[in-house]
């Protein structure tokens, strides 16, 4: 049994460092052409694992893959101001949307998509933070929340949340995010963790 596990991590180190390597070849990719090349999924070599630590082993290097993803998209811009524009409507169309809705959720999916993950894929921001996902108070007082987590901003005035975003870093009391449809655009904000509503993990 122990040989079949080290056999098994072996082998899904070098997944992970096949991804990474991809990685870099996606972004030279992205730089040239605008869109970033498929990657294979590693999801069916993580659901046949048991081990915890293995586990948190490979998701890291996605998170940071998640993350590289979405800050080479920093920049990106609406064409009107009108929830329009070729690459916010990429983003929509990774949802099953097209231009004129709201896009930080579906910005959030495709930065998951790109990575080779399936999930999560919804454009209604709310979606994003479902129980079983989501980070209880204790967890995040304890310093759980990690980059490539997501965050929630609720609106008194709707009475749901409405904004979603991708955490960076967590520096103490603050998070730096990646986050879309924020002044018409992609772009890094450093927020407070008191004015964040929730967080949620879509990884382990």
């Amino acid at each position: 049994m122990a040989t079949m596990h080290y056999l098994f991590f072996g082998f899904l180190s070098v997944a992970v460092l096949f991804l990474s390597r991809t990685g870099n070849a996606a972004i030279a990719d992205k730089e040239q052409s605008g869109r970033y090349a498929e990657l294979p999924s590693i999801s069916s070599v993580l659901e046949q694992v048991d081990d915890p630590s293995v586990k948190r082993y490979a998701s890291s290097g996605v998170r940071e893959r998640i993350v590289d993803i979405a800050v080479h998209e920093i920049g990106v811009q609406e064409a009107t101001g009108n929830n329009d524009g070729m690459r916010v409507e990429e983003y929509l169309a990774y949802t099953g949307l097209g231009k004129g809705h709201a896009w930080c959720a579906a910005f959030v999916s495709w930065c998951y998509g790109q990575a080779g993950l399936a999930v999560p894929r919804n454009a209604w921001s709310p979606a994003l933070f479902p129980l079983a996902r989501s980070y209880t108070a204790q967890q995040i007082n304890q310093g759980t929340v990690r980059q490539a987590d997501l965050f929630a901003i609720y609106s008194s005035s709707l009475q749901r949340i409405n904004h979603v975003g991708i955490v960076r870093k967590k520096e103490r009391s603050w998070i730096l995010t990646v986050e879309a449809n924020v002044d018409n655009r992609v772009l890094c904000k450093r927020r407070p963790l008191a004015t964040i509503y929730a967080f949620s993990n879509w990884l382990d």
